[in-house]
C-alpha cells in the first residue's frame, strides 16, 4: 500500500507540474489554484507514504516519477525533444526508481 501512495503521489505530481504553465506566472486564479490544490495534494500523499518508507527513498523516488512523467509528456503533448541523450536519462532514471523499489 504504501508503494501505492508513493505511485499515486508521483501521478500528481506530473499533475501539478503540467498545471503551473497555465497559471501565466500565478496571475490567472482558477488556474493557480488548480495547481497550489495538486502540489498540496502530491506532498500530503509524499507524507503519507514517507511513514513507512525511508525518506530519501520515498523523494527519489517520487521526484523520479515526476521527472519522468513532466519528460514523457512534455514529448508526448508540446512536441518537446527527443534526443538520445534524453531518452537515456528517463531509462536510468526509471531503472533507479527500479533499483529503489526492489531494495527497500
Amino acid at each position: 500500500m504504501k508503494w501505492l501512495i508513493l505511485l499515486l503521489a508521483g501521478l500528481v505530481e506530473v499533475a501539478w507540474s503540467q498545471s503551473i504553465k497555465p497559471t501565466h506566472n500565478f496571475t490567472r486564479p482558477l488556474p493557480t489554484l488548480i495547481c497550489l490544490v495538486l502540489m498540496a495534494a502530491a506532498v500530503w500523499l509524499l507524507s503519507q507514504a514517507m511513514n513507512a518508507l525511508p525518506v530519501g527513498t520515498a523523494y527519489a523516488v517520487f521526484t523520479g516519477i515526476g521527472a519522468v512523467g513532466a519528460i514523457t509528456l512534455g514529448i508526448v503533448v508540446n512536441d518537446d525533444p527527443v534526443s538520445v541523450g534524453r531518452v537515456a536519462a528517463l531509462a536510468l532514471i526509471v531503472g533507479g526508481i527500479v533499483l529503489a523499489r526492489v531494495t527497500t
